[in-house]
C-alpha cells in the first residue's frame, strides 16, 4: 500500500472518530461540516473533502452507527431458543452507558430517516435483520417446546421487536423509573407471557 493511501485511510479514520464524538454528545441534531472540523481541530475545507454535504455526512455517520451497533460486546446466549430470545432483547436495551449512548443516536436517527428515501430503506432493511435474528431464536423456541406450536414466527417476532423499542424509549425518557433491573424484570415477564402453558 502506497503512503499517500495509507495516510488517506489513516486520515479518514480520523474523521470517522470525530463524527462518532460529534454524534455522541450532540446526536444528530448537531452533526454539521464545521462540528466535525472542530472535533478535529480541522478546517471545514478537509472535512468537505471526504463529505460534500449534510447528506453524505449523515449516511456516513449511520454506517459507522450500524458497525459500531453490529460490533458492540453481546449477551452470552447459555442455550437456543428462549434464552438466545432473551440475550437478543437484553442486547438491544439501553442497560449501560455505551448501550444508552448508542440508543440514543439511533433514536435520533429516525426523524433524518424517515424524511430520505435513501435512508428509510437502510433502515427498514436493518430492522428486518433484526426482525430475522428473533424468527431465528422464536422458532427455536417452538420446535423446543417452549413455545406454543401455533405460535406465528412472523408475528411475534414483531411482537418482540415493538416490546422492545416501546421499552428503548421509554428507559431514554425516564431513566429512573426505568433502571436497567427493572428493564431486566419487564423483559423476563413479557417472555414469561409467551411461553407454552405447561413450561410457565
Amino acid at each position: 500500500m502506497s503512503p499517500a493511501r495509507t495516510d488517506h485511510d489513516a486520515r479518514r479514520h480520523d474523521v470517522s472518530e470525530a463524527v462518532w464524538r460529534v454524534l455522541a454528545e450532540h446526536g444528530f441534531g448537531g452533526l454539521t461540516l464545521r462540528a466535525v472540523a472542530e472535533a478535529m481541530g480541522a478546517s471545514t475545507g478537509l472535512v468537505t473533502h471526504y463529505f460534500a454535504g449534510k447528506r453524505e455526512l449523515v449516511a456516513h455517520a449511520l454506517d459507522i452507527l450500524e458497525t459500531r451497533t453490529r460490533e458492540r460486546p453481546r449477551q452470552k446466549t447459555p442455550a437456543p431458543g428462549l434464552p438466545a430470545l432473551r440475550a437478543h432483547v437484553l442486547d438491544i436495551l439501553p442497560l449501560t452507558p455505551d448501550s444508552t449512548a448508542m440508543n440514543r443516536i439511533w433514536v435520533g436517527s429516525w426523524d433524518l430517516a424517515l424524511s430520505d428515501p435513501a435512508l428509510f430503506a437502510a433502515q427498514t432493511a436493518r430492522y428486518e435483520r433484526i426482525r430475522e435474528t428473533l424468527r431465528a431464536a422464536i422458532g427455536d423456541a417452538r420446535r423446543l417446546g417452549e413455545l406454543p406450536a401455533e405460535a406465528d414466527p412472523v408475528r411475534l417476532a414483531q411482537t418482540v421487536l415493538s416490546f422492545t423499542h416501546g421499552l428503548v424509549v421509554q428507559a431514554l425518557f425516564d431513566p429512573e423509573r426505568f433502571p436497567p433491573e427493572h428493564q431486566i424484570r419487564l423483559t423476563d415477564d413479557f417472555l414469561a407471557g409467551l411461553r407454552h402453558p405447561e413450561n410457565q
